[in-house]
C-alpha cells in the first residue's frame, strides 16, 4: 500500500488474521457491484434536474405518481450570416491548416470539440421552400443558393443560367454541349445494360451540378453525385437543391465512404483527376467500389486525343502518352476496353478472378493488396496503391449474376450472409416490419410519400427497409450505416439502393438545408455512449431544410429529452404512439420552422 506521494506506508505486524472465505467473497462481490454502479453511469446525456430523477423516470411503472423526466430548457443562438453555407468538416476557413499535396485540404478535417459551433445555421436572406420535384430538376430559387460566381464562370458551358429570381439548368456541360439527354442517349447506345435494368447504381466523380445523375433518374439509375467543397461553386448544394442525390467528397488520401464492389457504374466527365499518378491510387479506389462486371466511363482528356488535343492546350504526343498509360493501368487492374466512340470511352471490370493471378507476381504494378486490407473498411481508411482482388465469396454479386432492377430490391443479396444474424428470413422480416411502420408514419405525417418530401435520409439503416417501403414515392433515400455498427451497407447497395458510412459524432458531408426528412430508429440509444446528442441534434438542424421534418423512433426517455431540446432549435414537435402502441417506444415527429437571421427579415 502506498500513500499519495507514492511512498510505502509502514504498518506494524499485528499477527496473522484468518478471514473466512465466504465473508471475503461477499465483500468482494459487494465492492464490485458498487464499482459497476459507478462506472456504468451514462455520460454526455441531456441535463436533468437530478440524476435520480432520470433513473426514476426511466424505470418507474406507469401507475406511479412520480413526476416525469425533467429536462432543463435550452436555447441556441443564431450563427452569424457568414455561416449560412457552413460545412464543419470541410470548412474553407480551416484549409490553410492542411497541405496542398493531392488536395488533402479538401478532405474531411472535423473541428475539435472546443471549436464546435453551438448555434443554429441561418438560411440566406430571402430563402424560400424549394421548388418541388420533378420541376426542381430544371430550376431552383436563386436566393436559396445565391452563388453568382458559378453562374459567371460556367455560363458559357450551359451548366446553368440565372433568370430573374431563379437558376435554370439546361443540362449542358463541357463534354455534352448538345445537352445531357443527348449525351446519355449516346451512352445507352454504347452500353445496352443501361436500358434493361442491369445497371441500377452509379457514381459520378466531379459531378458539376449533377445534370448527368439527374437525367439518369428517369432511366431507372440511381446516382451518387460526388464533388468536393470549394469556395465558390457549391456544386453539391446545387445538386441537392435540385433534388438529385449528392455528397461532398474527393478522392485524395482516404477511401470514399462506400463499401467495395457496390456501384454498377462509375463516370467521370472531364473531371481532370490525374488517374495515372501516385501509383494509380485514384483509379484503384474506383476499382474498389465498382462491382465486378461494372462499367467505368470516361469522357474528356485523354480520350479522342487524335482529334481533341488542340482544344486541350497540349500536344498530341502528350495526350497519346497519357492515354497509353491509362490503358496500361486499367489493363493491370483487370479492366477491359468495352467500347469507345468519339469523346467517350467505356471500360469494364472483369468478373473473372483468374485475371487477377498476374497481380500476385513479384514485379506486378500495381501489386496485389495483402490480406490485412479489409475491402469494406472505408471510414478514415488511407488509400493504398495496390489492387484489391474481389473475394470469390461474392461470385453471385457480380453484375451479370445479380437480379435486374426492380427485382433486385427484394431479392436476398449474397452478402447478407456476412452480417451477424443476416439471412433471407431476416431481410423479409425487416421489409415486412418497415411496410407496417411506414404505413403508420404516413397516417401521422401525410406529407410523407408526396412531392412535399424529396430528399430523405435514414440516419441508421440496417438493410434499407425504410427506403424500400418508400419506393414509388417522389423521394430518394440516403441510407446511412454507422461506422461502428455491423457492416450492412453492401446489402443496401446489392438491393439497388444508395448510402454511405458515417459516424454521427461528426458532421455529415453535405451542405446546410439539403434534406426534407430525417428519420432514425434508435440512433440515440445506440450512440449516446459515444456522442454528445446535443451536437447530433444541432447537426440534424443544420442539414434539415426549413419546414422539413424529423421522424424519430426512440425510447420514451430520449423522446422526452429531444422534445424539450427541440424547442430551443425552433422545432415544433409532437409525441405519438408507434403502430403497436408499445409504451417503452415512442415516435417524435418534428417540423423545423422557417426563420431568418435577426439581422435581416424574419418570419
Amino acid at each position: 500500500m502506498k500513500n499519495k506521494d507514492g511512498k510505502p506506508i509502514y504498518q506494524p505486524d499485528k499477527g496473522p488474521r484468518v478471514v473466512p472465505l465466504a465473508t471475503l467473497l461477499i465483500v468482494l462481490c459487494g465492492f464490485s457491484f458498487y464499482l459497476g454502479g459507478i462506472f456504468s453511469c451514462e455520460k454526455n446525456q441531456f441535463e436533468a434536474k437530478d440524476a435520480n430523477d432520470v433513473a426514476r423516470a426511466v424505470s418507474v411503472p406507469k401507475e406511479s405518481t412520480v413526476s416525469p423526466l425533467q429536462i432543463k430548457s435550452v436555447t441556441f443562438a443564431e450563427c452569424s450570416s457568414e455561416y449560412q453555407d457552413y460545412t464543419p468538416c470541410t470548412d474553407p476557413r480551416r484549409w490553410r491548416k492542411y497541405g496542398l499535396h493531392r488536395l488533402t485540404f479538401m478532405e474531411r478535417h472535423c473541428p475539435p470539440a472546443f471549436e464546435r459551433k453551438e448555434c443554429l445555421v441561418p438560411p440566406p436572406d430571402g430563402y424560400k421552400p424549394p421548388i418541388k420535384w420533378p420541376k426542381s430538376r430544371d430550376e431552383c430559387w436563386y436566393r436559396n443558393v445565391p452563388y453568382d460566381w458559378i453562374n459567371k464562370q460556367k455560363s458559357n458551358q450551359n451548366w446553368l443560367r440565372k433568370q430573374g429570381e431563379k437558376f435554370f439548368f439546361p443540362g449542358g456541360g463541357t463534354m455534352f454541349p448538345k445537352g445531357v439527354g443527348h449525351y446519355v442517349d449516346i451512352m445507352q447506345e454504347m452500353i445496352p445494360e443501361l436500358r434493361d435494368g442491369t445497371i441500377r447504381t452509379a457514381i459520378d466523380t466531379g459531378c458539376g451540378v449533377a445534370s448527368w445523375g439527374g437525367d439518369l433518374l428517369d432511366r431507372g439509375v440511381l446516382t451518387v453525385s460526388l464533388a468536393p467543397r470549394d469556395n465558390h461553386e457549391a456544386q453539391v448544394q446545387f445538386a441537392l437543391e435540385r433534388g438529385i442525390p449528392a455528397i461532398l467528397g474527393i478522392i485524395s488520401t482516404q477511401r470514399l465512404p462506400f463499401p467495395s464492389n457496390s456501384f454498377d457504374m462509375a463516370h467521370c466527365s472531364r473531371c481532370l483527376i490525374p488517374w495515372t499518378e501516385f501509383g494509380g491510387i485514384y483509379l484503384l479506389e474506383i476499382h474498389r467500389i465498382l462491382r465486378p462486371g461494372g462499367f467505368w466511363v470516361l469522357s474528356g482528356p485523354p480520350v479522342n486525343y487524335e482529334n481533341r488535343w488542340r482544344g486541350w492546350n497540349t500536344t498530341i504526343e502528350e495526350q497519346r502518352s497519357d492515354y497509353e498509360k491509362l490503358q496500361d493501368l486499367l489493363t493491370s487492374m483487370c479492366f477491359k476496353l468495352y467500347v469507345k466512340k468519339d469523346d467517350i470511352a467505356v471500360w469494364r471490370k472483369s468478373s473473372d478472378n483468374s485475371c487477377y493471378n498476374r497481380v500476385s507476381e513479384p514485379d506486378a504494378y500495381p501489386p496485389k493488396c495483402d490480406d490485412s486490407v479489409e475491402p469494406d473498411q472505408a471510414w478514415y481508411t488511407p488509400l493504398r496503391s495496390c489492387v484489391i482482388v474481389p473475394t470469390p465469396k461474392i461470385k453471385n454479386s457480380v453484375l451479370e449474376s445479380i437480379p435486374k432492377w426492380p427485382e433486385r430490391l427484394h431479392a436476398t443479396p449474397e452478402r447478407i450472409s456476412s452480417v451477424p444474424g443476416g439471412s433471407a428470413s431476416a431481410l423479409k422480416h425487416d421489409d415486412s416490419k418497415w411496410k407496417v411502420r411506414v404505413k403508420h408514419y404516413k397516417k401521422l405525417l401525410p406529407a410523407m410519400g408526396t412531392d412535399e418530401i424529396r430528399n430523405v435520409m435514414d440516419m441508421n439503416t440496417v438493410y434499407g427497409g425504410f427506403a424500400a417501403a418508400l419506393m414509388g414515392s417522389p423521394s430518394w433515400v440516403m441510407n446511412v450505416v454507422s461506422s461502428y455498427a455491423p457492416n450492412t451497407l453492401p446489402v443496401v447497395y446489392d438491393r439497388g439502393l444508395i448510402g454511405a458510412y458515417h459516424d454521427w459524432c461528426e458532421a455529415f458531408s453535405t451542405y446546410p438545408r439539403t434534406y426534407d426528412l430525417l428519420h432514425f430508429d434508435g440512433l440515440f440509444t445506440a450512440e449516446s455512449h459515444r456522442c454528445d446528442m446535443k451536437y447530433v441534434l444541432l447537426e440534424m438542424d443544420r442539414i434539415l431544410r426549413p419546414k422539413g421534418y424529423v421522424v424519430m423512433r426512440e425510447s420514451a426517455y430520449f423522446v422526452d429529452a429531444v422534445a424539450s431540446i427541440a424547442k430551443g432549435m425552433r422545432w415544433s414537435c409532437r409525441k405519438e404512439n408507434t403502430e403497436y402502441d408499445v409504451e417503452k417506444e415512442k415516435l417524435l415527429i418534428c417540423q423545423k420552422k422557417l426563420w431568418y437571421s435577426s439581422n435581416g427579415s424574419s418570419r
